[in-house]
């Protein structure tokens, strides 16, 4: 008897706690879908900005690095290799959209063009 008194409680709790309606929840999942649909497509039609920036980033990284052999050595590195090799890049660096960073004639770094 004392058993069903317990279930009969335990019951009774379950059924006063408040709870989510299948409307509210499609609501939800309907607001967050409208969020997604907005922010989507503004991301990634900013995806080609972003890759210049990060190769201009890196340009300028490497720049540094030319600036750091160039205090070291008295001299500007003639290539990339020279970077690498002095353990001044572990890589040589690539943009994000494929194009390769050179060391140009002045000991500038460049973006690699296509000749």
């Amino acid at each position: 008897m004392k058993d069903s008194k317990v279930a009969h409680v335990a019951i009774k709790k379950i059924k006063e706690q408040a709870a989510f309606t299948l409307i509210e929840m499609m609501i939800v999942l309907f607001v967050i879908s409208i969020l997604l649909l907005i922010t989507i497509p503004n991301v990634t039609s900013q995806h080609a900005s972003i890759s210049e920036k990060g190769c201009e980033g890196l340009i300028n990284m490497v720049q540094g690095e030319v600036q750091a052999y160039w205090i070291d050595h008295s001299k500007k590195p003639e290539s990339i290799t020279d970077l690498t090799d002095g353990d001044y890049l572990k890589e040589a660096p690539i943009c994000p959209d494929g194009t390769k960073i050179i060391i140009d004639e002045d000991g500038n770094a460049v973006k690699e063009t296509e000749s």
